[in-house]
């Protein structure tokens, strides 16, 4: 945690200035937000308002508390992998107090979406030319570069509009050719903008900051122009791996569910237990079969927990015969697959009875999907970047875990 707020650098303390947050503090305050789903105005605010919170972020009472920008920089610092930990002490935890073995689990699946709006060719290429129009404009106006561009961004919005409500395929083709003949022209100005502003020998971070993004978006925007064209154009068919979603979340993945609903995001998969914690969880990239992850996700128990779970109950997308041999031949005694796909019951669980308190057990994970969904912001990631996004969900399931602990604590016994 701390390497992570000091950015891997060993920093002394320093005697002058503003004390900054501890790693605990950071910590705390990142649970607070995802507990009461707070946006950072809303979590600064609260942390300095509630002796409460204060008091749990270790926030002492003549203390000013924390602006959200400064809420927001350490928040999301802490790396994905941080967050594993934590949550495996968590798990460690709940084994030392009876609350959690890892015995008998059940795995499944679901889609975090990306914060983007509803992919369409002729909206991303309107995206590539208004942002390499703006970071052109930022170059000749504040840092008085002469680059000789033009602003495409009104027709090229004027264009996006005319395909939106065009009533068909040849209404849509004469503003779609404009629109691509628009953006390579402002492809064309980013390209000769890296050319000048790269030549000039500065030792202006914010300059070369600026060069970056346009070179990171003028990628895009080729990108973008290249699967619009092949489409549209060409008539051919783009696979999703050579497509982008979205120019400013360019890590979103398709995941098409039931073969109709499609979801931009990640597909992320959940281990839960009989107690309701989330013992396992792992964002996926692409869009892997469920039947492909079998093997990976009880691997990772036998890392947690240093052996495989008893029993397993999978949902039907798991379902396989060779997925249940794996299993069976890590020593897990029951595998209920929620649909058979030709397996016997018998050759799953040693009894029909075992089986359908399985298949019952199962269900048990869908309501915690769900409360995840609405009670910590697992519907929609509002973090920019993969890492990030990685961060925000497995947040998510420490602060859901920490909740379900102090609920089982704090249960009358018996």
């Amino acid at each position: 945690m701390t390497q992570d707020l000091n950015g891997g650098l060993k920093i002394e303390r320093q005697r002058t200035g503003a004390n900054g947050m501890s790693a605990e503090q950071v910590t705390r305050a990142a649970i607070v937000m995802k507990l009461f789903n707070f946006t950072y105005e809303d979590l600064a605010f609260h942390i300095s308002d509630s002796r409460s919170l204060r008091r749990f972020c270790r926030i002492g009472i003549f203390d000013k508390g924390f602006k959200k920008s400064a809420l927001n920089e350490n928040i999301k610092r802490i790396c994905p992998e941080t967050w594993e930990l934590i949550s495996l002490d968590l798990l460690a935890y709940a084994k030392d107090n009876n609350i959690e073995k890892g015995r008998t689990t059940r795995v499944d699946c679901t889609v975090v979406e990306s914060n983007i709006h509803p992919p369409c060719d002729s909206m991303q290429l309107y995206d590539a030319v208004r942002v390499l129009a703006r970071l052109l404009t930022q170059a000749r106006d504040d840092f008085k570069i002469k680059i000789v561009f033009t602003d495409h961004r009104r027709r090229a919005k004027r264009r996006m509009t005319a395909i939106q409500y065009a009533k068909g395929k040849k209404q849509r083709l004469s503003p779609y050719k404009d629109l691509l003949k628009v953006t390579q022209k402002s492809i064309g100005y980013a390209i000769k903008a890296e050319e000048t502003i790269g030549g000039i020998c500065t030792t202006n971070f914010e300059l070369l900051g600026l060069l970056n993004s346009i070179k990171h978006y003028s990628d895009l925007a080729r990108q973008v122009y290249d699967q619009t064209y092949r489409r549209v154009i060409q008539g051919e068919s783009v696979s999703a791996d050579q497509k982008v979603f979205s120019i400013f979340e360019e890590h979103t993945d398709i995941i098409i569910k039931d073969r109709r609903d499609n979801h931009y995001g990640h597909k992320i998969c959940l281990t839960g237990g009989a107690s309701n914690l989330i013992l396992d969880c792992v964002v996926l990239e692409g869009n892997p079969a469920d039947s492909t992850l079998v093997e990976q996700m009880l691997d990772r128990q036998k890392s947690a927990y240093g052996r495989y779970p008893l029993k397993v109950a999978l949902d039907g997308g798991f379902a396989s015969k060779g997925n249940l041999n794996t299993a069976k031949a890590k020593g897990v005694k029951d595998v209920c697959f929620a649909k058979k796909r030709g397996l016997e019951e018998i050759d799953m669980c040693r009894s029909h009875y075992v089986y359908k308190k399985l298949r019952q057990f199962r269900a048990g994970i869908e309501s915690g999907i769900s409360w995840l969904k609405r009670s910590f912001g697992l519907t929609r990631c509002t973090w920019k970047g993969f890492r990030s996004f990685k961060s925000y969900v497995l947040s998510s399931v420490v602060a859901a875990n920490l909740l379900t602990i102090a609920r089982k604590q704090l249960a009358p016994a018996g």
